[in-house]
């Protein structure tokens, strides 16, 4: 088992999110929980194409675009400013969503950016969690205890 507190979470959650794995892939080692990157041309060292069959890391597969979209959803449902809110549920329609939303975010509502940052990172982080312990590479306990301690901020 891993040590939670060791792992750099982020980075586990930004390859969760990562959705272009045809051009490389991001993977564990799940003896020390280092995460590394891996290019189809550059293999994991930068400069040696290796097959993936070959190493004995754990796939860090990509989590589905439509758990992140809900994150924009339930922030523009989750802040108080009606205006706000309407417009980021616009921004979020159909394609071009994600680039959407941030423009939207940063152009008429730069005061909402530390808020959304703040929500969107913690929900990456428990999801970064979450497969921890459904890959059983952490203690189930001590996933339970930091969801229950990560829950999603206060929105304005």
């Amino acid at each position: 088992m891993l040590n939670l507190n060791s792992l750099d979470l982020e980075q586990i959650a930004e390859a969760l999110e990562d959705q272009s794995a045809d051009e490389h892939r991001w993977l564990l080692d799940p003896r020390s929980g280092e995460v590394v990157f891996w290019s189809r041309d550059g293999g994991i060292d930068g400069d040696t194409p290796i097959d993936l069959d070959d190493v004995d890391l754990l796939p860090i597969n990509p989590i589905p675009s439509y758990v992140w979209h809900q994150d924009m959803a339930d922030f523009a449902d989750g802040i108080t400013d009606d205006h706000a809110a309407r417009r980021l549920g616009r921004a979020i329609d159909g394609r071009g969503a994600f680039r959407r939303f941030r423009g939207e975010l940063s152009e008429e509502y730069p005061h909402l950016l530390p808020a959304w940052h703040e929500f969107r990172d913690t929900r990456a982080r428990r999801r970064a969690v979450e497969w921890l312990a459904d890959t059983s590479l952490v203690d189930g306990n001590e996933a339970a205890r930091f969801l229950d301690e990560h829950r999603d901020p206060a929105l304005p």
